[in-house]
């Protein structure tokens, strides 16, 4: 028996009823989700940390991935050349650490940031760059941000809350 992590792909805005139809079924499931403050008071205050997935801990030889495949709401199993990508054992805790800390914290905030406070882009394609925070999309944890290019042209752009840090004082 090989019981391992494999990541659940679910369709947009469906991890809920998955992660429901899951439990159903008796699979022992990891859907994390992390507090947040959204702009509307009757929005969910519970969102996932990764849209659109969800972790499963099962023996697909004796489950089978057409399990998952199949089942409604669900995409399947993340897989790479037609294999389910098995998640490493340690990635699990550390991430339920990450988001009991968070959570602790009172969820994702925004760091008060407010318009034209500099930021740095600290992960994707512009990371490394500096930028201008802008604002907080509403019932969302992006935000927008103006990255200064060539000629003083600044170009928005949408990020995940993540993905920013303000930039610290001197």
């Amino acid at each position: 028996m090989a019981l391992h992590w494999y990541a659940l792909r679910s369709k947009p805005r469906k991890e809920d009823v998955l992660f429901r139809q899951l439990n159903a079924h008796e699979f022992k499931i990891f859907y994390p989700r992390v507090k947040v403050n959204p702009v509307n008071p009757r929005a969910r205050k519970m969102r996932p940390y990764f849209p659109g997935y969800m972790f499963v801990y099962v023996d697909l030889e004796e489950v089978g991935v057409s399990t998952f495949e199949w089942m409604p709401f669900g995409l399947g199993l993340v897989s790479f050349g037609g294999e389910p990508a098995i998640v490493p054992p340690d990635v699990i805790p550390a991430l339920s650490r990450h988001l009991s800390e968070i959570n602790q914290q009172g969820g994702l905030r925004f760091g008060g940031l407010k318009p034209g406070t500099p930021v740095w882009i600290t992960e994707g394609p512009f990371a490394g760059y500096e930028a201008i925070f802008d604002a907080r999309l509403p019932g969302s944890v992006r935000v927008k941000v103006l990255l200064q290019l060539l000629n003083d042209r600044r170009v928005p752009l949408e990020l995940h809350v993540g993905q920013i840090e303000p930039k610290k004082q001197k």
